[in-house]
């Protein structure tokens, strides 16, 4: 029998995304809406961190004094002007018990509701007719070279097989064969050699400039893997992957077909696909994923922050077909986050100027060392692989005392937030400061797919207070800022995770676990045989590093790998 529970908002707060969904799934009265909530359950202890959440969730109230807390009535009904933070274990001790217990000794603080402000809902217009069942759906049209021959068998193991239908089922293109002229055969004996490091397959063992030689043709192949993605064909994405991460690390401009077949991760497929770009420019399977419209609007729902290819496809196969039916329809069973991530869809999607990146940089920075003197910070991502434009800023941050970066990342949020810098908190982490900042223990193999760090961070939504104009509302655009908190002993694993390319860190990670039985965090290095710390940073004197950059050649080094520059890191 189902508990009688009062209306309970879930805080995200300290909680992985593994454990934030099983509690999702168990709580019976669950609402993404703080305003409706009676009790707000979260993994915090303070009365000042239950402030702080409520005031990030926009969530005014005034504190009760002096009250008893009294056992929830039976339906789960509670004041429903008063809003009660609560320990998540009074949750799970109730779950435990089979009853719900007392809130005494659970509740960190209530508060009186002064007014609700929750994230703008839709506009009161007109019921529109419902959206159209998948099932209608203009399927996608097959070129006059595509047989219909209907398959579900397993792709080869080089991953390149027909496109997805809506079901499922994928048609197969006959593949054409590699023509070779005698012209080309005499190209063949003069070919530019294949460089030592790409006949490795870890991307984490060759440079990757931001700029290579076969960008053009690299840029079309993205396209095709971005499709692929989007159906959820991982094979093919991983296909795509080590061809453009080999194509990315070649250091000279392709001249033929058969210049291709000799690279590794690449073979005849991505050879007749070069072979068409040559001849014409494009390639026409790009073309056509770029006009497909249900690829055009799973990416749509794909670049929403907070939603990723798996729900793309729940959102289209529920009939959605744009951001509004995504409000109209299906708004309160968002996430918070996703709600977040609609409303400020378009202002997400521009890019903002190294010039901007280093502001805001240096704003997180100001407000650390008025903090806590002596804080160092180096601007990770994009911006310091030498992209010149970037989607959102990266920072990490150190400091020499590990005593200064233990629960530091709080006290930098809250002091954001009151200075107006940051408007919004999508995912706050204290993980690292809980387990006293030492490095992710190994546990045996992980759960594959769970390659987000453990270090303190905030993902926040950023927007800078200050305008010139005569406008009354800001006009200032809504920026993506992640803000890392990493103790100085592993800030070189820090720095070198936050700044590589998603397949450079793939292939590091593989690399460390195949090749050194290491497993490797950004908060630090462990040994796959005991579970050992694994420290790299410190000097031949056993001094630490002198300044994080220092810190991060070291892990290189103690990895067995060769520098390689941020900018040699731009893997795709």
């Amino acid at each position: 029998m189902a508990l009688d529970f009062p209306v309970i908002f879930l805080l995200a707060a300290n909680l992985g995304s593994d454990e934030l969904l099983a509690l999702e799934e168990q709580i019976p009265t669950l609402t993404y809406d703080i305003n409706e909530a009676q009790l707000v359950l979260g993994r915090i202890s303070r009365k000042e961190r239950a402030l702080f959440e409520l005031r990030k969730l926009k969530l005014a109230t005034e504190e009760v004094s002096n009250t008893k807390f009294d056992h929830p009535r039976p339906g789960g009904v509670l004041d429903s002007s008063t809003v009660k933070v609560v320990k998540l274990s009074w949750f799970t001790e109730s779950i435990k018990a089979g009853e719900v217990l007392p809130l005494d000794n659970y509740v960190i603080y209530e508060g009186h509701k002064i007014s609700s402000t929750p994230t703008p809902t839709p506009k009161s217009t007109p019921k529109k007719p419902p959206p159209p069942a998948p099932s209608t759906v203009l399927k996608r049209p097959l070129s006059d070279a595509e047989e219909p021959a209907v398959s579900s068998r397993p792709r080869s193991s080089h991953g390149h097989g027909g496109k997805a239908s809506e079901n499922g089922h994928r048609y197969f293109k006959r593949p054409a064969l590699l023509k070779q002229t005698t012209s080309e055969h005499d190209i063949d004996l003069h070919l530019p050699p294949i460089p030592d490091y790409l006949h490795t397959t870890y991307s984490c063992q060759r440079p990757t400039p931001v700029h290579p030689p076969n960008d053009r043709f690299i840029d079309e192949l993205a396209k095709i893997r971005t499709a692929r993605t989007l159906v959820g064909d991982q094979i093919g994405v991983r296909a795509y992957s080590s061809a453009i991460a080999t194509l990315a690390a070649y250091p000279y401009t392709l001249s033929s077909a058969q210049e291709v077949t000799r690279l590794p991760g690449c073979g005849a497929k991505i050879a007749l696909l070069f072979q068409e770009f040559k001849d014409t420019g494009k390639l026409k399977e790009a073309d056509d994923d770029e006009a497909d419209p249900r690829l055009a609007v799973l990416k749509q729902f794909y670049d929403i922050w907070g939603v990723a290819e798996t729900t793309a496809r729940e959102f289209y196969n529920k009939g959605w077909r744009d951001l509004d039916d995504v409000i109209e329809y299906g708004w309160e069973g968002l996430t918070r986050v996703q709600q977040i991530g609609v409303k400020y869809y378009d202002e997400f999607k521009l890019k903002m100027p190294r010039s901007e990146v280093e502001a805001i940089s240096n704003v997180i920075l100001e407000h650390a060392q008025e903090i806590h003197p002596g804080f160092q910070m180096v601007i990770v991502g994009g911006y310091r692989r030498g992209k010149t434009e970037s989607g959102d800023v990266d920072v990490v941050l150190s400091h020499p005392d590990e005593a200064a970066t233990k629960g530091f990342v709080e006290r930098l949020v809250i002091g954001l937030e009151r200075d107006k810098f940051i408007t919004h908190t999508l995912i706050f982490s204290t993980a690292n400061s809980e387990r006293g900042q030492t490095p992710v223990k190994w546990k045996g193999d992980e759960k594959r797919g769970s390659g987000f760090d453990t270090l303190d961070k905030a993902l926040v939504v950023w927007q800078d207070p200050k305008w010139t104009t005569g406008e009354k509302k800001n006009p200032n655009p809504h920026r993506r800022v992640d803000i890392i908190i990493s103790p100085w002993k592993t800030a070189g694993c820090a720095v070198l995770g936050w700044t590589s390319g998603t397949t450079f860190q793939r292939d590091l990670r593989r690399y460390c676990k195949k090749e050194r039985s290491l497993k490797f965090d950004s908060s630090g290095i462990r040994s796959r045989k005991d579970g050992s710390w694994a420290d790299f940073e410190r000097g031949p004197d056993g001094q630490p590093a002198p300044d994080m950059l220092t810190a991060e050649r070291r892990v290189f080094a103690g990895l067995g790998l060769e520098w390689r520059a941020p900018g040699d890191r731009c893997t795709r």
